[in-house]
């Protein structure tokens, strides 16, 4: 979001995120897309570049990382007042339908139909969280241009190598990420003379 661009107020936050809470099925896969085409295509207020930023800082943290990046986006976006607003938006609407489902469902869950509906969920919540993962991997691509093949073989190793350990080895994915921060510093610090840095050294 550009200097120039007013902030959005309290109330259209609300009602963005509420939109974000009443449509999320599917998991946190769905919500993180949904917020990705709101924030990012939509309205414009972040880049891909700055979405994945503020993503990375809730991965580090404990917790709920979508509350934690609705609570930056609400920061960002409108100071306390924000974070209110994109909480009670995100949480109050989708809550309240959630109780009324989960009361529902005790009631039909062992019918045939449902059990069919939600084998049918599972591969398409697949298919969003994949979607998320590609969105997520354009700003690598677009750096691989940048700085070279050798950083989109480090990022391709790195997604391999976190998938392993965590599959096979049973690592904890607090050691995992913890694991990829220090990688991250020294495949990804750029180097006196790459042209990412030569790009940052260029005069306004």
């Amino acid at each position: 979001m550009s200097e120039q661009d007013p902030k959005p107020g309290a109330w259209r936050l609300f009602g963005l995120w509420a939109r974000i809470g009443l449509q999320s099925f599917g998991g946190g896969a769905s919500t993180t897309l949904l917020i990705q085409r709101a924030f990012i295509e939509q309205q414009g207020w972040l880049t891909m570049e700055e979405f994945l930023r503020l993503w990375n800082l809730c991965l580090l943290t404990p917790g709920i990382n979508l509350i934690a990046l609705t609570v930056l986006l609400g920061k960002k976006m409108g100071g306390i007042k924000g974070i209110i607003a994109s909480l009670a938006g995100l949480l109050v609407p989708s809550v309240a339908i959630t109780c009324l489902l989960a009361a529902l469902f005790v009631q039909i869950e062992q019918a045939p139909a449902v059990q069919a509906v939600l084998r049918g969920i599972i591969p398409a919540t697949g298919g969003i969280m994949l979607l998320v993962g590609l969105n997520f991997a354009r700003p690598l691509i677009q750096h691989a241009h940048k700085s070279g093949l050798w950083f989109m073989l480090a990022g391709s190793a790195l997604v391999v190598a976190s998938a392993v350990v965590i599959i096979f080895l049973k690592l904890s994915v607090i050691v995992v990420v913890l694991g990829a921060l220090c990688l991250g510093i020294v495949f990804f610090t750029p180097r006196p003379g790459t042209p990412q840095q030569k790009e940052q050294e260029k005069p306004l």
